[in-house]
């Protein structure tokens, strides 16, 4: 899903100009993405060819058939917010950034999950992997694998790092807090997995930080704060929450119940792994069956899928979603915003919180 996807009933209501405004920051940041990774493989090139693997690594994810909700969600806050084409390079800096730190965090999510599979292709351990194999280099090959991914991911982060020292510095804050609620919530996750712990609300503040936050409110609010629109804070706060929250819900479905031949990923990994999901906090709240499913590790994740669903959970969730995106547009009702805007960002919601990948 992009931002110029179009709005769940009519049509968008945007009018031809923000419309274009959307386009034109969209094709920037594209433009800015390419530019940026290939003039960093030419210099790392002159050192030694192979110095740019890395690099290729971060940019085969990046040009990869992404949602890139992220900018889409930046850019919306930006031009809802009234922000006009003398900001637009702040905005691209932004956005781009955004992107680059979320090819940061898939490249080193794949490597705790032991994942194969990335929209479609091998991820960045696995390659690097079977590039050890082939060549038959000296060491072990998975942990080789491993290694360079992480250190491909550190790039990765560096170089958002460095974007986003060139938008303007009024956003320095927000995204020193996106990117520590980023890790310390992937560290959450991986202690809640170690620990084969069932706590639902600290599973809900996991997903929150380092999906909800990161996806949905933090560019968000990026993008209000660069079009000088402090009184926007709150109700995109309160919409980027819930509708952050409704979005991980989908993703745990999508995960647990969807196809790999459709979401480019493999299926029930959160499962296998004994992750404290989101889906799985709420349906424990809901059904004690999964509770105990989830910590007797004699059943599978196909006795837990069953569960979820002739237990009714998974219909429950389904509701739930719905509710989190109502009240999420709900938060936007009595913004200061442009109507087209109100409703543009209300068909978001719906994209992110009702998709099948």
């Amino acid at each position: 899903m992009t931002i110029n996807a179009p709005a769940q009933q009519g049509g968008s209501r945007l009018s031809d100009t923000q419309r274009e405004a959307v386009d034109h920051l969209l094709a920037a940041t594209e433009r800015r993405l390419h530019d940026f990774l290939s003039a960093e493989a030419v210099i790392w090139a002159r050192i030694s060819p192979r110095a740019r693997a890395p690099i290729d690594a971060i940019a085969a994810l990046v040009q990869a058939c992404g949602k890139r909700l992220r900018p889409a969600f930046c850019i919306a806050g930006y031009l809802a917010g009234e922000g006009g084409p003398e900001g637009y390079d702040g905005v691209v800096s932004a956005v781009v950034a955004l992107e680059v730190l979320h090819a940061c965090a898939l490249i080193h999510d794949d490597v705790m999950d032991q994942s194969d599979q990335r929209r479609g292709e091998p991820t960045a351990h696995v390659r690097f992997r079977d590039e050890h194999r082939e060549r038959g280099w000296q060491g072990e090959a998975e942990r080789y694998g491993e290694n360079v991914a992480i250190l491909a991911g550190d790039l990765a982060l560096v170089y958002s790092d460095r974007i986003m020292a060139e938008a303007p510095a009024t956003v320095r804050d927000i995204w020193c807090e996106l990117r520590a609620e980023l890790i310390i919530g992937q560290y959450m996750d991986v202690l809640a997995a170690a620990e084969f712990s069932a706590d639902p609300q600290l599973a809900r503040w996991t997903a929150v930080a380092k999906s909800g936050h990161y996806t949905i409110h933090r560019p968000l609010a990026v993008g209000a704060r660069l079009a000088g629109r402090p009184d926007l804070a709150a109700p995109f706060q309160e919409y980027g929450v819930t509708v952050g929250e409704a979005f991980q819900l989908r993703d745990d479905l999508i995960d647990a119940f969807g196809e790999s031949e459709v979401t480019g990923k493999p299926a029930g990994l959160d499962f296998e792994r004994h992750k404290m999901t989101l889906l799985l906090g709420l349906a424990m709240e809901r059904d004690t069956r999964v509770r105990y499913l989830f910590l007797d590790d004699e059943h599978g994740p196909e006795q837990l899928r069953r569960a979820l669903v002739e237990s009714q959970v998974r219909t429950d969730i389904e509701d739930h979603i719905g509710h989190l995106v109502q009240k999420g547009c709900g938060a936007l009702a009595e913004a200061a915003l442009d109507d087209a805007w109100r409703e543009q960002l209300g068909a978001m919601a719906h994209m992110v919180a009702f998709r099948d990948r």
